[in-house]
């Protein structure tokens, strides 16, 4: 036994936190639904990244191809638009690498966020509300924000999450390659937020190319603008976008799905005390959306789900009882949440189709 150990002991020493980035446990869903007898459902904890979320990989890849680059040299600044996960993804790498991290947040980003974002070091600059959309929505004034500090700090690089084409290659060379080599090949689907569209479009890419019948299962808020499906407001935070990304492809999917909070929400509750598993709002989602895409086979699919991230950083949210009531979220009963999965429809294609037209 302690020879297996030490064995394993020396296979996981890193030289810094870059390189520990990517190995994170695969963990099968047992209890959360009567689903999980039916089908085997694997949930990717990429929530243990040592900085807790999967956005830390495109953060790393993208620092390290501006440092080749030069557009990213000693002392410089980094600068980006983040309500959460890759701000906090910039900042730890930019705290191993030494650089200054300029985070542009809003109203939205909850205090964990803030207090872990001035743990590492980042300096945070706010967008106040009146810079808001019609529905509420954020994104596009902070990026406006980040663009307009990164052309007047001197030595500063913007990477733009949102937009940047190379936001998908981190998860086709690392994250889809993890899929394959824990698998021995392909699961039958693979169900992914949709995001910024940088892992969809990553490990999409890979897997089509590689083993085209494996089904890839898209999921957003409902409220967001990217499936097609009607915009409003909603709480999610880590899924959904008032404009569609440049990296989304509608033509990669084969099945949709739009979660509203209230599902969402309620799935989180119900994996921290039957699988004890807590973790952010958006898995909430898309195990959601991975139950219900289960509902239309009869024979066994294994599916891979990605967990994006911690719950931790929604403790005084998601997993907070007075914010749920101040927001008029109930969280679903047992019976409930079940037959609200059930009851759960993909994105009609015509929509999708639609959103590839425009």
């Amino acid at each position: 036994m302690s020879h297996i150990l030490e064995n394993t002991a020396k296979s996981l020493l890193s030289r810094d936190i870059t390189e520990a980035i990517g190995n994170v446990p695969i963990v099968r869903l047992n209890r959360l639904s009567e689903l999980c007898q039916e089908h085997e459902f694997y949930l990717k904890l990429e929530s243990c990244n040592p900085g807790g979320s999967i956005k830390e990989k495109n953060a790393v890849y993208l620092v390290q191809q501006a440092e080749r680059s030069g557009l990213l040299a000693s002392g410089g600044t980094i600068v980006e638009s983040s309500s959460g996960n890759f701000g906090i993804g910039l900042a730890t790498i930019g705290a191993a690498r030494g650089y200054r991290v300029v985070i542009v947040v809003d109203a939205k980003t909850p205090p964990p966020i803030r207090r872990m974002l001035a743990a590492y070091g980042a300096e945070m600059v706010d967008v106040p509300l009146s810079a808001a959309d019609v529905n509420g929505s954020m994104q596009v004034a902070r990026m406006q924000k980040a663009r307009e500090l990164a052309q007047t700090i001197p030595g500063a690089w913007y990477p733009c999450q949102h937009l940047n084409p190379h936001n998908p290659t981190a998860h086709e060379q690392f994250t889809a390659r993890e899929i394959e080599q824990a698998f021995g090949g392909a699961p039958d689907a693979i169900v992914i937020g949709v995001s910024t569209a940088g892992q969809l479009g990553g490990i999409s890419r890979y897997f089509k190319q590689r083993y085209p019948q494996t089904r890839i299962v898209g999921v957003d808020v409902a409220g967001s603008a990217i499936f097609g499906t009607p915009s409003h407001p909603y709480k999610m935070t880590g899924l959904g976008l008032s404009f569609v990304p440049p990296n989304f492809d509608p033509m990669v999917l084969d099945a949709a799905y739009s979660v509203t909070d209230r599902l969402a929400f309620s799935v989180c509750h119900a994996l921290a005390r039957r699988e004890g598993l807590l973790l952010g709002a958006s898995t909430g989602a898309i195990v959601a959306a991975a139950l219900a895409y289960g509902t239309q086979y009869q024979s066994s699919q294994r599916m891979v789900l990605l967990n994006p991230d911690r719950g931790d950083r929604y403790l005084e949210t998601v997993y907070n009882p007075q914010w749920l009531t101040q927001q008029g979220i109930e969280i679903l009963s047992e019976k409930a949440l079940t037959a609200t999965i059930r009851a759960l429809q993909p994105v009609p294609e015509t929509l999708l189709r639609q959103q590839q037209a425009a």
